[in-house]
């Protein structure tokens, strides 16, 4: 049974999410200080975290870094904002999905168990990806290159993943996003413009430059 903790401060949202989750067999704890969050979230050890942005005291982006200081659990971003900037906002962080408030609950619950199975069930792959000196190595979800070791997030990881398996092949961002979150039907194709864009940032600064490329109309590949 996996848990879910809710940082949401409209109970009504809150209360709502949670029975609904709970209908689906998760186990759910709603923060009640929204002032000391990291003691609840230390408490209820999550399996995934639902953060609202628009929070008192301290905004979502606030929480997630503390969050983040501690612990690499798979994190939603939800916000009544729906905007381009908070999109871009919660995704550079390394966000892992977003999504913007009025939200089908059936929705919301479809991007959590897309979320939870390639966080948990890809964790348990084992073996390396190699290409160009640099090793994917799926144990850990970390790239090695030259005796440097690049914290990847859980959707870069993926991203390189799928391109390496299909090594000097075009993958089209459809595919792409069909096998990160299951479905394209949900996903802003901002989110993964901006996945590939800060996946580029990271290998550029350790050397790898050109590693991925864009076929226009096509999608990316390495070769």
């Amino acid at each position: 049974m996996h848990r879910i903790f809710i940082v949401e401060d409209d109970m009504v949202i809150a209360k709502a999410i949670k029975s609904h989750l709970e209908n689906w067999g998760c186990e759910t704890k709603c923060a009640e200080n929204l002032k000391d969050v990291m003691e609840e979230f230390a408490a209820f050890s999550p399996d995934l975290v639902l953060l609202d942005i628009g929070l008192p005291f301290f905004n979502g982006y606030h929480w997630y870094t503390q969050i983040r200081a501690v612990s690499k659990v798979p994190i939603i971003f939800i916000s009544s904002a729906s905007d381009n900037m908070n999109i871009v906002m919660a995704m550079n962080m390394g966000g892992d999905d977003f999504i913007a408030k009025p939200f089908d609950l059936n929705v919301l619950t479809a991007k959590i168990q897309a979320l939870l199975r390639r966080t948990y069930d890809f964790s348990l792959q084992a073996g390396t990806l190699e290409h160009r000196g640099a090793v994917l190595n799926n144990g850990d979800a970390t790239l090695s290159y030259e005796g440097e070791k690049i914290d990847l997030t859980k959707n870069e990881f993926r991203i390189l993943q799928i391109l390496l398996e299909n090594k000097g092949q075009v993958v089209s961002r459809d595919d792409i996003m069909v096998r990160l979150w299951e479905t394209d039907s949900f996903v802003d194709e901002n989110t993964l413009t901006v996945n590939v864009a800060r996946l580029r940032k990271k290998l550029d600064a350790c050397g790898l430059t050109d590693f991925i490329r864009t076929k226009k109309g096509m999608g990316y590949l390495v070769e």
